[in-house]
């Protein structure tokens, strides 16, 4: 698919998610075939006073391209400034405006999806942006609407395609439903009918099928992964399996203790040794799960307090998973619920 002049070669996109995609996420996720990354969401006004921990979260390697910023504010100047430094800073392949995110201390502030409530706001922001990062792909992810009463999907999508987005992601649910209750994706069907620029799904993507099924029940030109994809990098891959015809390639133990060190290696390299400890408390206890004995693990690197005491008990994790075999983790084959 293309969105803009940048060629996407798999049709799998990972969400920004904060706490969650940071550069060893990222990096794990693309070697396993997620076909676009983006940062976790940042301020612009932050960037715009120049704030060391929002361009730290920023940063990223050749070999997470092609990757997108996500951004958010609530005034349009601001944010078509902070996208203007970060072309010029860090050169992503897109910057993306986040229309979606429904925590009260953003909406509070009148940024994320409290945006849906002023459309005219909505389109200043999405055209100044678009002016400021004139050889970037803008695009926006967005909620459907405030609350059930306010439903905005379609209106919202027909004006950042006019506003000059050139491509959009919808979480087909509501601000005040948050995470909670059902996606409808009868609502992406019907964006899809809007618009003419790519749009992508996203919501209630918990197993490989779901994917599948977004595509065949929404017409979407690609499909984001978010909580689904949280401790399960191969969910990517497995996803590529049914894409391609062929059954998705289970999860070995093994392979669960490969990508624990892989991650751990990346913090060492990329943090302080205590953020490192404290990150890795934080993901593996995302990865650890699904298979006997995951909860004692889990624990023991909660309780850990050094990289060296990580180191160790990563050892025994993999003498654990070679005793046990050709031991797999199950795929998921619950489908996951939704409304449309």
């Amino acid at each position: 698919m293309q969105i803009g002049n940048l060629h996407i070669d798999h049709p799998i996109f990972l969400a920004p998610m904060a706490g969650i995609t940071d550069h060893p996420f990222r990096v794990i996720c693309r070697e396993y075939g997620v076909g676009v990354v983006y940062t976790e969401f940042v301020s612009a006004n932050g960037i715009v006073r120049e704030s060391a921990k929002t361009l730290d979260m920023v940063r990223f390697t050749p070999d997470e391209r092609p990757i997108g910023i996500q951004l958010f504010g609530e005034d349009a100047a601001t944010i078509a400034e902070s996208a203007a430094i970060m072309a010029e800073r860090f050169q992503p392949d897109i910057i993306d405006l986040n229309f979606g995110c429904p925590v009260p201390k953003v909406t509070k502030r009148g940024a994320g999806s409290a945006m849906l409530r002023d459309l005219d706001l909505m389109r200043r922001v999405v055209e100044a942006t678009v002016a400021a990062v004139p050889d970037l792909p803008v695009t926006v992810k967005m909620r459907a609407g405030w609350d059930k009463s306010c439903i905005v999907a379609s209106e919202a999508a027909a004006i950042i395609e006019a506003a000059g987005a050139v491509a959009l992601t919808l979480h087909p649910r509501t601000t005040t439903q948050s995470f909670s209750g059902l996606a409808d994706w009868s609502l992406i069907a019907e964006v899809k009918r809007t618009v003419s620029i790519p749009v992508v799904g996203n919501g209630d993507v918990r197993t490989p099928h779901d994917a599948l099924r977004m595509f065949e029940e929404t017409g979407c030109d690609a499909v984001m992964v978010a909580r689904g994809a949280l401790g399960r990098p191969w969910f990517f891959r497995q996803i590529g399996d049914l894409l391609a015809g062929r059954e998705p390639q289970e999860v070995t133990l093994s392979e669960v203790t490969r990508v624990c060190r892989r991650h751990f290696e990346l913090l060492l390299a990329d943090r302080s040794e205590q953020l490192a400890v404290n990150l890795t408390k934080k993901h593996f206890s995302h990865y650890l799960k699904g298979f006997p004995n995951a909860g004692h693990w889990r624990k023991a690197f909660l309780s850990t307090e050094s990289t060296a005491s990580i180191g160790q008990l990563l050892d025994e994790l993999d003498r654990f998973a070679e005793d046990a075999g050709t031991v797999t983790l199950p795929l998921a084959s619950e489908t996951g619920q939704h409304a449309g």
